[in-house]
């Protein structure tokens, strides 16, 4: 039986000598160590995989683009990415990927502009030539803010964006050298409770509720050749989505363990919602507002990214 696994997880091959394609088994998983990877790590401690027959490791990374020779070659099979990150790379055809599960959506009080304490801006209008802090130029963050700017009169133009390493955000708000900053929970409470800082804007509320945040991807050769593989892992993930949607304590309980978040405070985190089904019609909500905000050239049908298994 190990002998059996060792061959079958070299994916892509065949058990005889002109036969056919065996399963692949043994696949690599890139995920961000946040809220957004926690179905992940259910399916992986519950045996999900397992008992679908495979071998499933993990690789933390900061972004897909960083791990996009990885996905062309075939050394990491699955990633989960921001629905905006793979819609950029999608569009400049770095490489073509289909979307294979859903893992993430806003709710209220997950993500939002922090200001400090006794800070004098009181509203969105007031942030206009203000510096606004966000972990990435062209990601959720300014996504997400760009309606809220343009409802109270403003455009991107009129604020000026900082990088800020998400280690950093309530250090940078701390020592003002920023007059504002967009984050998520658990950051956010920790701003309100260390700083006394105050919450300027939840970002998923309004034209931005319930916003798809991340889903899984795989790239478009990779779910042709593996489809029993990618069957496998969708029936796993389903599991541990299911229970991610409903029992927000098996969500905090596992958070600790690949994060560094205390178990104190995933106990008290502003969780997202985990949807338990790809919907291409909220997913197309964010190409939309790409394109409105200007981070996509020409509009995007989602549905085409949407992986269909083969019939027959």
């Amino acid at each position: 039986m190990a002998l059996a696994l060792a061959l079958t997880a070299c994916g892509g091959g065949s058990g005889d000598e002109g036969g056919p394609p065996q399963k692949k088994t043994s696949l690599l998983v890139g995920q961000y160590p946040g809220a957004d990877s926690a179905p992940l790590f259910i399916a992986m401690e519950r045996g999900f995989f397992k008992e679908e027959g495979l071998d499933v490791r993990q690789e933390p990374i900061q972004a897909p683009q960083a791990v996009l020779p990885k996905l062309s070659n075939g050394q990491m099979d699955v990633v989960l990415g921001s629905y905006a990150t793979i819609l950029t790379i999608q569009e400049q055809g770095t490489e073509k990927f289909v979307y294979i599960a859903d893992s993430y959506q806003g709710a209220p009080g997950a993500f939002g502009v922090m200001v400090a304490k006794d800070s004098p801006i009181k509203q969105v209008a007031d942030l206009k030539g203000k510096k606004i802090g966000v972990n990435v130029i062209g990601g959720l963050g300014t996504l997400t803010m760009s309606p809220h700017l343009k409802q109270a009169g403003l455009t991107p133009d009129d604020v000026q964006y900082v990088v800020i390493p998400t280690t950093e955000w309530l250090s940078a708000l701390d020592k003002g050298s920023v007059d504002a900053v967009w984050m998520t929970d658990p950051y956010l409470s920790q701003a309100e409770r260390q700083l006394g800082a105050t919450t300027l804007l939840d970002t998923m509320s309004g034209p931005t509720a319930n916003l798809p945040i991340t889903g899984w991807a795989a790239t478009g050769k990779w779910a042709k050749d593996n489809p029993e593989t990618l069957a496998a892992f969708q029936r796993a993930m389903a599991k541990a989505q299911q229970i991610a949607a409903t029992d927000k304590s098996a969500v905090t309980a596992i958070l600790p363990t690949y994060t560094k978040i205390p178990a104190e405070t995933a106990a008290t985190i502003n969780l997202g919602a985990y949807p338990t089904t790809l919907d291409a019609r909220n997913i197309q909500r964010v190409a939309d507002l790409m394109l409105e905000a200007g981070l996509l050239k020409q509009k995007m049908d989602v549905s085409s990214m949407i992986y269909s298994a083969p019939k027959g």
